[in-house]
């Protein structure tokens, strides 16, 4: 592991974490204030939010290192957008619909939930894929 994948690895936990608290804290804050009754409240919350940086630690080394295995001589842009919209198939896509399924969140919440976090791991994507793009091929323009 080298010092660029360090780096890229504290610009995407970074990144991700604000990113989340945007969508999460601020975009969808409305949303979830309306059911108090299925979420812990703030103060039970940060009694578990070092669980919260540590998971997002693991999961922006986790990001970074799957890029660099399968990054391509490619555009950097185009592969850092197939390579967001893949991890949110992955991940965010099918965990609120389980969550759906068992929690009772309406419908409209998990949409919201879907498209801003999928928008968010697009752009994450395009952040690892920005930090590698010298294994890229220039990003052409016209």
């Amino acid at each position: 592991m080298s010092k660029k994948f360090f780096v890229a690895w504290v610009v995407l936990f970074v990144s991700w974490f604000l990113g989340s608290f945007v969508v999460h804290g601020v975009l969808l804050r409305s949303d979830y204030m309306q059911l108090t009754n299925l979420f812990r409240t703030e103060g039970d919350q940060q009694k578990y939010f070092p669980l919260m940086i540590l998971a997002h630690m693991i999961l922006s080394g986790a990001l970074v290192w799957i890029y660099t295995r399968g990054a391509e001589a490619k555009p950097w842009m185009i592969q850092g957008i197939r390579f967001g919209i893949a991890v949110a198939l992955l991940t965010v896509v099918p965990s609120y619909m389980i969550y759906f399924v068992v929690q009772p969140m309406p419908g409209d919440v998990v949409i919201k939930q879907i498209l801003c976090d999928g928008v968010l791991m697009v752009m994450l994507g395009l952040i690892v894929a920005w930090m590698y793009r010298d294994a890229a091929t220039p990003l052409l323009a016209g």
